[in-house]
């Protein structure tokens, strides 16, 4: 039995990710390859819980409490999901990964990178996506998409420098792990970016199969 694979897909709120789901979804099955669909924080009733907190706009928690908790929840993931799956020759979508603590909490929030990294080598003991899909798209056309919705989180609810910041911690580690990322605008249509997500997909699986 092959060893499953562990996709992510990352981005800044609102830069098409969620929209993106279901075509890949669809991609798996035309393949006739089993795939587990999870995101973070969450994938596990902690993870939902502690993604609930960490959400909601009356919630108050200091930087390192966040970061914290963003990895309580990532362990649980891992263990509870992540792992199992890998282990059965099933592969695993999540809807990000460390990237986005890096991205969000770091770049974002100001939090030490040194202080994410010793959590991350801790938490994931070497465990690493095999392929990470950024959708790309300025803060500025993310955050006009998100004055569509009812009402924003915690997160969404952050100011433009905060989403210029996070954005570019993300090129920047795409930048750094090249084999890993593949760049994707997402300022495209909904159809053109899933294009290009299949095509991406199309040349994973003939690198790994």
């Amino acid at each position: 039995m092959r060893q499953g694979q562990l996709i992510t897909i990352e981005g800044i709120d609102c830069s098409g990710k969620t929209s993106q789901v279901n075509f890949i979804r669809k991609w798996f099955e035309d393949n006739n390859i089993e795939l587990i669909i999870t995101r973070e924080p969450g994938g596990t009733k902690l993870g939902e819980n502690i993604r609930s907190q960490l959400l909601d706009i009356d919630t108050s928690v200091s930087l390192e409490t966040e970061v914290l908790l963003m990895f309580a929840a990532r362990q649980q993931h891992i263990h509870e999901v992540i792992l199992p799956a890998l282990k059965e020759g099933k592969w695993v979508l999540s809807d990000r990964f460390t990237d986005a603590t890096y991205a969000y909490q770091g770049a974002g929030r100001g939090v030490a990178t040194k202080k994410i990294k010793v959590l991350e080598e801790w938490v994931q003991e070497g465990l690493q996506p095999s392929l990470t899909i950024l959708l790309d798209a300025p803060a500025e056309v993310c955050q006009k998409r998100c004055e569509n919705r009812d009402r924003r989180d915690r997160i969404e609810s952050e100011d433009m420098s905060f989403f210029n910041r996070v954005r570019e911690r993300y090129l920047a580690l795409a930048q750094s792990n090249p084999d890993r990322y593949r760049i994707i605008s997402g300022e495209q249509s909904i159809e053109k970016v899933s294009e290009q997500i299949v095509n991406v997909l199309d040349d994973f699986k003939r690198k790994v199969m």
